[in-house]
């Protein structure tokens, strides 16, 4: 996990000329796989079956504004990393000083929400897998990241776990979603002409695919590996379009997956203090085996989204403490993960409906991050290099911003109510 030098302006410095095809190659396979792992993590699996079951097919119209927000505002953030060679925070900083402490508090606050849901996927992908009790799970899960990042190839031991995780977790939504049978044409009717269209289930599926940490991912997995510049934007940009396309296809194929299930009459549970939609979407699938596949895809999403809310968050530590050495950011990782646990093993909130919550609370931070990044291109494009920055994309993120603060003023109540009601 190479990071570049950090001046005290938060610059990082250039990047090698001699930089390898393969090491570049192997940073931007490294960011996809991070950004769009994390981006289809246990919260995501959760919300798409609770709001399935809920709208039927008109889901399929959150799923694809999910998708063109998820293009725009990505496309947006690892252009402008990309191009300054500078972490989120340190942008901030430069565009509106002090704003990128804000942008970090916030960024920490919800990956640590993020990350006891994610530490309470992995108990529920245990518990599916082989009954073991999910405080149990969850322990095991944590530790076993913890263990990544204590480990001396910390980066590599990362990058390989999530790529593993990442093709269990496609070969084992497809299964469910042949076996369920969706009925695909009404799907595809409802995502450009929906029954029901309900902002608070959008601005909880945009943050559980988009917001909080999951918007810098990828972005400061490239600068960590030094493939910055504009002589990489090139590559950047097919790097971020490739994850996009990867995350926008296991989002569609896991809601025609549960739309299945829904639409055979199955009764999916919403209420119980124990209720685990999805676990009971794939059981009604396949039955028995179907739990238990359901089991591996939780524990698979729920390990890569451990590491990538866990790395992404301590990365904005770097707004504090600029010096911060590989081996520091790694300890702090660890401790990050295991406050994550303790909170995990002492709450009463059930996980599934965390899960859901924590989408919604970082529907909530993505405006703030996105409107500092549009104002930085807009307003101080001397952080650019004298780079002349597309206007079509700068027009398109400013849309997608006043957007996000609609939704997100829209659905302040409703998203804080899940919590409330669990």
């Amino acid at each position: 996990m190479e990071q570049p030098a950090i001046s005290s302006t938060g610059i990082a410095s250039p990047v090698p000329s001699g930089i390898s095809v393969k090491s570049r190659r192997s940073a931007l396979m490294a960011a996809i796989f991070l950004m769009s792992m994390s981006a289809v993590g246990p919260g995501f699996i959760t919300q798409t079956a609770t709001f399935t079951v809920k709208l039927g097919a008109a889901f399929a119209f959150g799923i694809i504004v999910s998708i063109l927000i998820d293009f725009i505002v990505q496309a947006n953030i690892w252009r402008i990393v990309t191009i300054t060679r500078m972490r989120a925070s340190d942008i901030a900083n430069a565009a509106i000083p002090g704003s990128g402490y804000l942008l970090a508090a916030l960024v920490i606050i919800g990956g640590l929400f993020f990350n006891i849901g994610n530490i309470g996927g992995a108990g529920l992908g245990f518990n599916a897998m082989i009954d073991l009790d999910p405080k149990i799970g969850g322990l095991i899960g944590a530790l076993a990241a913890i263990g990544i990042f204590l480990s001396r190839r910390a980066g590599v031991a990362m990058d390989r776990v999530v790529y593993v995780a990442a093709f269990i977790k496609l070969a084992l939504i497809l299964y469910a979603t042949i076996v369920s049978g969706p009925p695909i044409a009404e799907a595809l009717r409802q995502t450009v002409l929906p029954d029901v269209i309900d902002f608070a289930t959008i601005t909880t599926i945009v943050g559980g695919t988009v917001g909080g940490y999951i918007t810098y991912a990828g972005a400061h997995r490239l600068l960590d590996k030094g493939t910055v510049g504009v002589e990489n934007l090139g590559a950047v940009n097919r790097a971020a379009l490739s994850g996009i396309a990867i995350t926008g296809m296991l989002r569609y194929i896991l809601f025609l997956a549960v739309l299945g299930v829904v639409a055979s009459g199955a009764v999916i549970d919403l209420s119980g203090k124990a209720a685990n939609p999805a676990g009971q979407a794939f059981h009604a699938a396949a039955g028995d085996i179907g739990l238990r596949l359901f089991g591996a895809v939780f524990l698979a999403s729920a390990m890569t989204s451990i590491i990538g809310a866990a790395y992404t968050s301590v990365s904005f530590l770097t707004a504090f403490k600029k010096d911060m050495s590989e081996r520091q950011r790694n300890f702090a990782t660890v401790g990050f993960i295991a406050i994550s646990l303790i909170a995990y093993m002492l709450i009463t909130t059930p996980p599934a409906a965390m899960l859901v919550f924590v989408g919604g609370l970082n529907g909530l931070v993505l405006p703030v991050g996105l409107s500092i990044f549009m104002y930085a291109v807009w307003a101080r494009s001397d952080l650019l290099g004298g780079y002349r920055y597309p206007r079509w994309l700068l027009v398109l993120g400013v849309l997608t911003c006043v957007l996000t603060w609609y939704m997100g003023y829209k659905s302040i109540g409703p998203i804080f109510a899940l919590l409330t009601a669990a």
